[in-house]
């Protein structure tokens, strides 16, 4: 098999590198298909596009947009979309507001909190990328208010912290329908990172089948590889293609380097298989 990474993010939303850098690392890392999915954003295609053909890399252009099933933030990652189709261009404006109101509402929770100034800083670090919460906890860091960016996400910005806002985020239903209509492929990203039980998860994938989702991601980085069988068996149970990524941000972060997946279990569709 091919080695594959379909999940990676660059400095274009809260990653570390630059597209370029980031298609030389997954050339280093012997990585022979790679797609760009940076959070709500399409800006480092190009580039990233570019980087691949001279280094003879089958790029697939990707995003991975942010939504909300039940309360639950998830994330959908679009495969092989049309960067500058009317249906990416709509979605990409629309994330954008959002999420630009959401660090409106994460910086007031903050300054409650006594920690003012926290989403100047962090709109300084994004340096017009997509700001999210990465930027948050560096900027926390930056100002003291915490000693490092895992305990601002411990304390302050993790899942149902004061900083985890969702409430801006597009219906799942739209999500799909731009990824499709963009004439990419709508995949859900690391299933087994939600808090949900297995039970709601199964729920959720119903409900994203339904609605035109196409592949689930059975393999990512960070996951627990006694659980990648499990997932396997969800994707072939619901007829959902399979997907992989290291979910890549930082080389520091050796847990989810690019090209780093964990193998396999079980049978699978691959959803590369139309790419390569």
């Amino acid at each position: 098999m091919i080695k594959v990474d379909l999940h990676t993010h660059t400095l274009a939303s809260d990653g570390a590198l630059q597209p370029a850098e980031l298609v030389k690392r997954a050339d280093r890392q012997g990585v022979q298909c790679l797609a760009v999915t940076d959070h709500d954003t399409c800006a480092g295609l190009a580039e990233a596009r570019s980087m691949s053909e001279t280094l003879g890399i089958k790029f697939i252009p990707g995003i991975e947009l942010s939504t909300i099933w039940n309360g639950v933030g998830i994330h959908i990652v679009g495969l092989n979309i049309a960067e500058n189709s009317t249906a990416m261009k709509v979605a990409v404006e629309y994330q954008s507001e959002a999420r630009s109101q959401r660090a409106d509402e994460i910086g007031i929770k903050l300054a409650k909190k006594q920690m003012p100034g926290v989403t100047a800083l962090a709109l300084e670090l994004a340096a017009g990328a997509q700001i999210g919460r990465p930027h948050f906890a560096k900027a926390m860091v930056k100002l003291g208010y915490v000693k490092s960016e895992v305990e601002a996400f411990d304390r302050y910005l993790g899942a149902g912290k004061v900083g985890d806002i969702k409430c801006h985020w597009p219906e799942l239903g739209q999500v799909v329908e731009w990824t499709r209509s963009a004439g990419g492929v709508a995949v859900l990203a690391h299933p087994g990172k939600y808090d949900m039980t297995w039970a709601k998860l199964r729920r959720f994938i119903e409900v994203f089948k339904d609605l035109g989702g196409e592949a689930m991601e059975i393999s990512y980085g960070g996951e627990n590889p006694d659980r990648l069988t499990h997932l396997a068996k969800m994707a072939s149970q619901f007829q959902l293609k399979a997907s992989v990524g290291s979910d890549f941000h930082n080389p520091r972060h050796q847990w989810t380097e690019v090209g780093k997946i964990p193998p396999i279990r079980g049978d699978y569709d691959p959803v590369w298989s139309d790419w390569v």
